[in-house]
């Protein structure tokens, strides 16, 4: 490690001040710094969507694809939150897209689940493999039906995704679903005095992102989103299924 003030390296990342980091990296700061817990500043940077700090460090030597903790991926870190642009950095960087953190998670079934559309075709073109299940076993494009995101859906399907009839099944079982109520079962933690916020909006055209948090002692803790999209994922599928069998 760099006897250069790794701990202002970090600081800088959390801030998100590109200036300080690249004064610091000039200096001579180690770019495979972490914090006392492991995390590195690539990954922060990443998670943070940071795209100019993750392009700095980089350009420095860090390792697009060294585990930050031991366990978490800057690729998987960007793609999870929909950071678009340093998703594309670290694969300029030579990030292998198929790579697997903790647990069998790999950026593009992060992409599927988050609805993040211009993620999931970066990752595509640089040579994700479609069809790589996550730790559930099932594949991108069921992830992505499950999500309720058209766009991810029609991305997959475009480059030969497999599980059309599962992926159809899961569409049309989630047109039964209370999104909301779905996502608040889910997030539900047993501890007294939490309430929940929903937020609704139009991420992508034609669909409703429906995001629920958890706010305990007046602070948000946890959420989770999902979309509306299933009706025309469903008729989206059945037309690719009915070609198949014609």
């Amino acid at each position: 490690m760099s006897t250069q003030e790794p701990p202002e390296l970090i600081a800088a990342v959390y801030d998100e001040d590109e200036t300080a980091v690249l004064r610091l990296l000039r200096a001579g700061a180690d770019p495979e710094t972490a914090d006392g817990e492991g995390e590195t500043a690539l990954y922060r940077a990443a998670v943070n969507g940071a795209a100019g700090i993750v392009r700095l460090l980089l350009q420095a030597g860090a390792d697009p694809d060294r585990l930050s903790s031991g366990s978490d991926l800057p690729l998987c870190g960007a793609a999870s939150w929909g950071h678009t642009e340093a998703v594309r950095a670290l694969l300029a960087a030579g990030a292998a897209p198929d790579l697997a953190e903790e647990y069998g998670y790999r950026a593009l079934i992060w992409a599927a689940r988050g609805g993040h559309e211009a993620d999931l075709r970066a990752l595509l073109a640089a040579g994700a493999d479609p069809d790589l299940p996550g730790p559930d076993g099932a594949p991108p494009l069921v992830a992505a039906a499950r999500r309720g995101s058209p766009g991810c859906v029609r991305a997959l399907l475009e480059h030969g995704a497999r599980g059309r009839r599962e992926a159809l099944a899961e569409a049309r079982r989630r047109l039964t679903v209370d999104i909301e109520a779905d996502l608040r079962k889910g997030l539900e933690t047993g501890t007294p005095g939490c309430a929940y916020i929903t937020d609704r909006r139009e991420d992508e055209p034609g669909t409703t992102t429906v995001e629920v948090t958890v706010v305990h002692r007046g602070l948000p803790a946890v959420g989770d989103s999902g979309q509306t999209g299933h009706r025309a994922i469903a008729a989206l599928l059945e037309a690719e299924t009915e070609a198949e069998a014609g």
